[in-house]
């Protein structure tokens, strides 16, 4: 793996509640360890989903709940020169610090994976492919596609709106609105199917769907809160 040592890459993990699967992501770093800074930032767990963590990686402990807030906590505390916001349920390619290397070289402020969700179901790749292509044909990407970012550009942004949810789609209508081109790295990122099926995949997608489309009509986020939950 080339890692080019002058551009310094942060991972920064927000967990709330996670015992459960933090095993998993916790081994799949374990082989970027001595390449790159690696931040668990916690939302309050009551789990022992910290307890674990602190065993073996750097935990930070967020002011305030909520994915948007420990972010942007995490990206405050790190030293990277470019952040890569990663999901409690997703794994990364052996290759992942080298393709964002090779992305942000190529000019590129930010950045996606590839995204592969762990189920055979057709259904499933089938959201696999749209995430894919709708970041080439729409410019936009979610965070369970590991969002990564140089951290001047980030800070440019404003990082992180905190709201209760859709901080990822925020952002890069952020990015979109500004002119960047968000790049799709080439690789696969690993991600759970664990909140498609805990309400039904089909139901989910196109719930995920309606929310997108009222939040770029209206934007209101307190409405679309109450229809997530």
């Amino acid at each position: 793996m080339n890692i080019k040592a002058d551009k310094k890459i942060s991972i920064i993990i927000p967990v709330y509640n996670e015992a459960l699967i933090i095993h998993k992501i916790m081994d799949n770093l374990e082989q970027f360890k001595t390449l790159c800074e690696i931040i668990f930032v916690d939302g309050g767990s009551s789990d022992g989903t910290n307890r674990i963590i602190h065993e073996k990686y750097r935990t930070e402990y967020s002011p305030k709940k909520g994915r948007s807030h420990q972010m942007n906590y995490g990206a405050s505390l790190s030293k990277g020169d470019i952040l890569l916001f990663l999901h409690a349920d997703s794994c990364l390619p052996s290759d992942a610090l080298g393709q964002i290397h090779k992305t942000i070289c190529r000019g590129y402020k930010v950045g996606c994976f590839k995204i592969r969700f762990n189920s055979r179901n057709i259904l499933m790749k089938i959201c696999g492919f749209m995430s894919n292509l709708r970041v080439r044909l729409r410019n936009i990407a979610f965070g369970d596609q590991g969002i990564f970012i140089t951290r001047d550009y980030f800070y440019k942004l404003g990082g992180y709106e905190e709201i209760p949810l859709m901080e990822d789609y925020q952002l890069s209508m952020d990015i979109k609105a500004d002119g960047e081109k968000i790049a799709l790295a080439n690789t696969k990122i690993e991600t759970s199917e664990r909140r498609f099926v805990e309400n039904g995949r089909f139901k989910t997608m196109a719930r995920m769907q309606r929310l997108q489309y009222i939040y770029r009509k209206r934007k209101d986020i307190g409405m679309i809160t109450n229809l997530y939950r």
